[in-house]
């Protein structure tokens, strides 16, 4: 799940819901057995692999834009305009926040392994679907400036009582605590994290999103069942409904945090029980069976089971009456594509294809090692599956 966080940002970090590499490789394999017509996007109007933007779930040009501007002059000032013109649309400013701290989180950890006129050291590709997760730049022609994080430090350094900056300062902290750092090194870096996410909670207290940060941290560092409750009051008093801080809180009560995974199906569920109209939470469901899933389990039924059948439909349901453009939706129809094939409902998952195609940040595809390939193999089963099926000459429409 936290690699669906990070992803936000620009795909990328550490998958802590993971898809047995035994499932992706099937699927991997089935899809390359399809016939050329199944697999070759331009039949039906489909984003080429290679053109896949690996970097984000769905579209967010404003974001797209700040950052550009931001990592080709490392000047911080268009990603602060952004975040502050996102106001108080908490979901959106979550998301924003978790995306550029995950770029400058990668960005720094690039500049310090790339030789001094490699790609990380001045303007890379202009392609919008590089490999490179870096820069979103598209300018072929914009002089070389180093890129490594110099915004983020500037910003920090300029502004200390920006509350954008502090949020996304601790969040770019947790990401690098998370990302690899010895075990020291790496309970320091995150109480520093929570520290600032403190003070970014006292420079704009109605804001949940450093409270939001302070639960990865506090994931990630142990903490007792009862003062992460404390926590999560504090993120509920602020926006009770709010997805992304269901997302994150759910982690801490997986099997794989510090819960089980009955625990885990009873926060989901609880939640999606006391969503609104409108809300996404009814989606949650399907995240906790899916971080739950048995590892080396193939048998298709699984994904026919009645818990997973719920869940499906508490997604379907949360996508349907959720407003128009929520910033969380393209996550949940990523996964839900997943399970859809995975369930052989070819039409529903092509239409989750139609809603998503273009962007591929999202779990599950970011658990493998090439996110474009994961999601263009499940994209080829779903159509083939729905050509066998019949009907095919005409595509599902997109929602």
């Amino acid at each position: 799940m936290e690699a669906l966080l990070f992803f936000v940002a620009i795909a990328a970090v550490v998958g802590l819901l993971v898809v047995p590499a035994i499932r992706r490789r099937r699927a991997l394999e089935g899809s390359a057995a399809l016939p050329a017509r199944l697999t070759d996007p331009d039949h039906y109007g489909f984003v080429p692999p290679e053109r896949l933007d690996v970097r984000l779930p769905g579209p967010d040009r404003e974001l797209t834009d700040a950052l550009e501007e931001t990592q080709r002059t490392q000047d911080w000032q268009p990603v602060a305009r952004l975040l502050a013109l996102t106001g108080d649309d908490w979901e959106l400013r979550w998301q924003r926040v978790q995306s550029l701290a995950g770029a400058a989180a990668m960005e720094l950890a690039r500049s310090r392994t790339a030789p001094a006129d490699g790609p990380a050291a001045s303007s890379p590709s202009p392609s919008p679907a590089s490999s490179d997760p870096l820069s979103l730049s598209k300018d072929p022609d914009a002089a070389p400036v180093p890129q490594d994080a110099r915004w983020l430090r500037q910003w920090r350094s300029s502004s200390p009582r920006d509350a954008g900056c502090a949020q996304v300062y601790a969040q770019f902290l947790v990401w690098q605590a998370l990302g690899g750092t010895g075990s020291a090194d790496r309970r320091i870096i995150l109480e520093e994290a929570r520290e600032i996410a403190r003070e970014a909670a006292r420079i704009a207290p109605a804001d949940p999103t450093p409270y939001i940060t302070d639960l990865f941290a506090a994931r990630a560092l142990g903490l007792r069942p009862a003062d992460f409750e404390a926590l999560w009051e504090e993120v509920r008093r602020r926006a009770p409904h709010h997805m992304g801080a269901h997302l994150a809180a759910l982690q801490y009560w997986s099997a794989k945090g510090h819960g089980s995974k009955d625990d885990a199906y009873s926060f989901a569920e609880g939640a999606a029980g006391r969503a609104p109209e409108g809300s996404l939470l009814p989606a949650l469901p399907l995240f906790a069976v899916y971080d739950h899933l048995p590892e080396a389990n193939m048998v298709s039924g699984l994904y026919r089971s009645a818990v997973v059948e719920q869940a499906v439909a508490g997604a379907q349901y949360a996508l349907h009456h959720a407003p128009a453009g929520h910033p969380v939706a393209p996550h949940v129809r990523h996964l839900l594509l997943c399970f859809l094939v995975r369930a052989e409902r070819y039409a529903e998952a092509l239409e989750q294809v139609r809603a998503v195609d273009g962007y591929v940040g999202a779990v599950p595809w970011v658990d493998g090692g090439d996110p474009a390939a994961e999601y263009a193999a499940y994209r080829a089963l779903a159509v083939a599956g729905y050509e066998t099926r019949g009907d095919a000459t005409r595509i599902p429409p997109s929602h």
